[in-house]
């Protein structure tokens, strides 16, 4: 089986995560190119025998604009194409918050793009305070304070839990694997 891997990203990590998802799956035995969804560039069409991967960052409660743009162009295909679907986010970073079914920006991005993933997961990013822009560096601060995390600007912590991105990718190995047969 074939895998096309689309993610859009906003400070790398998702990428990160999708990078590790194409590595999993390569072992299973899979093909996998991976496409960053890039403003004004659209994403290598879908062949019939791939499998369709898309993982996008959440920024300030929505998915980043690239994201949202290409799944709203698409939405018709993507739909039928059968696809998994993941987000990256750091309310996730709370075990009740880190599921589809329990992560309110999962949630809410699945109801307003009208996509219906039949993988999906959500996953928790990373908090890297001395690469960000003054801005989000306020920003990302408040809400950490108001949600209980850590506020020290010389901060930098990964909150994914890689265990979850290999299940992820085994699963969707396994999934496929039931559907060939």
């Amino acid at each position: 089986m074939s895998f096309l891997l689309v993610y859009a990203t906003h400070d790398g990590h998702t990428r990160k995560i999708m990078t590790k998802i194409a590595c999993e799956l390569r072992a299973a035995g899979h093909d996998c190119e991976l496409q960053e969804l890039i403003s004004g560039r659209e994403p290598l069409d879908l062949k019939q025998d791939q499998k369709l991967v898309l993982g996008a960052a959440i920024r300030y409660g929505n998915i980043v604009p690239t994201a949202r743009r290409w799944i709203s162009e698409h939405l018709t295909q993507l739909n039928a194409s059968g696809i998994a679907a993941f987000t990256v986010c750091l309310t996730a970073r709370k075990p009740e918050k880190a599921t589809p079914e329990t992560n309110h920006y999962f949630k809410k991005f699945v109801a307003r793009s009208g996509l219906k993933p039949r993988n999906c997961a959500v996953f928790a990013g990373a908090l890297r305070y001395p690469e960000y822009s003054w801005f989000d560096r306020v920003m990302i601060q408040l809400i950490m304070h108001l949600t209980g995390g850590p506020t020290d600007r010389h901060a930098s912590i990964e909150y994914t839990d890689w265990t979850e991105v290999k299940k992820f990718a085994a699963d969707l190995a396994q999934s496929q694997a039931s559907i060939s047969a």
